[in-house]
């Protein structure tokens, strides 16, 4: 499991190397520049603004200078805000996007969990066609079209959450829910899937036939193989919570890091677009090897290599 763990984590680097270099690169092959406006600088003015930062230096020197930079855990200044740098934004609006995140996964598992177990358990019933046909409306319907439904819906009708915001706990439900039932489907459909292809199983009719209770069976002997596809899921889940939030935090103006990416890739900010790049790809990494490791401590068979 040690050597496991180490491979992992060097192919993590690596690859955390790859993806450094190439949005670094292709930020600045982007038409446009982080003090370029529709006012007209001075050219001598912009030439002085570009020295401060150092972007007057040859490409590869500034790439040299921010590996430098990273090594010492520093992501630069913003070029957007002014005395201001880019760990001081992450660690301000990462909190409000784990937050939402944290919530959006908790309404992912718990209806996509209850949402499979119970048709699995009543197959071909009433209760699976429910469950599945809110799993297809969650997997047919993006986020960009349930978030203004729901505003619309709850919010400026029925008046009972706030249509944007992030200020008060009735502020998390909308958000969470909107981002959470897209991936809900999905996790109700392998769970469906898995506690299926365990029931059918001989060691489970062997359990039946000893007596063993119904709660017993599930939660005993089904529920650990059965939910091995949705621990494969976790991780590519979590990544998609993570990169959805983007949308979210735009419909309902949350002051998350989502926001802050899309506002700074339009501002050209290369700094904080560069700084969220490495967090996420990082926090993605970690959870994918997580999920790999709880895979294969849940199921024997899956080898390590």
């Amino acid at each position: 499991m040690l050597r496991f763990i180490w491979l992992r984590a060097l192919q993590s680097l690596l690859a955390l190397y790859i993806i450094i270099t190439a949005t670094f690169f292709l930020l600045r092959f982007v038409p446009g520049g982080p003090f370029t406006s529709e006012r007209a600088v001075p050219r001598e003015i912009l030439r002085n603004i570009e020295a401060h930062y150092g972007l007057n230096q040859p490409l590869h020197r500034q790439y040299f200078s921010y590996l430098g930079s990273l090594l010492r855990g520093d992501f630069g200044p913003s070029f957007k805000y002014s005395n201001r740098t880019v760990n001081e934004i992450l660690a301000e609006k990462l909190p409000v996007s784990i937050e939402l995140g944290l919530w959006s996964l908790a309404v992912a598992l718990s209806l996509g969990l209850t949402l499979g177990i119970v048709a699995a358990l009543r197959r071909n019933t009433w209760a699976d066609y429910l469950a599945s046909s809110i799993g297809a409306i969650g997997l047919s319907v993006p986020s960009f079209v349930i978030g203004p439904l729901c505003v619309l819906a709850f919010a400026i009708h029925a008046g009972w959450f706030n249509a944007s915001g992030w200020y008060f706990p009735g502020d998390r439900v909308l958000p969470s829910l909107v981002l959470g039932l897209a991936y809900a489907a999905p996790i109700s459909r392998l769970t469906r899937g898995g506690m299926l292809e365990i029931l059918n199983q001989d060691y489970i009719r062997t359990a039946r036939a000893k007596g063993a209770s119904e709660f017993r069976v599930v939660f005993r002997h089904t529920l650990r193989g059965g939910l091995l596809p949705v621990v494969s899921y976790l991780g590519p889940a979590v990544a998609g919570i993570l990169t959805g939030s983007f949308v979210i935090e735009t419909i309902f103006q949350i002051p998350g890091l989502g926001r802050e990416f899309v506002t700074s890739a339009f501002d050209r900010d290369y700094t904080l677009v560069l700084g969220t790049v490495i967090l996420y790809a990082t926090v993605l990494m970690a959870l994918n090897l997580a999920a790999d490791i709880m895979q294969a401590w849940m199921n024997p068979k899956v080898g390590l290599e």
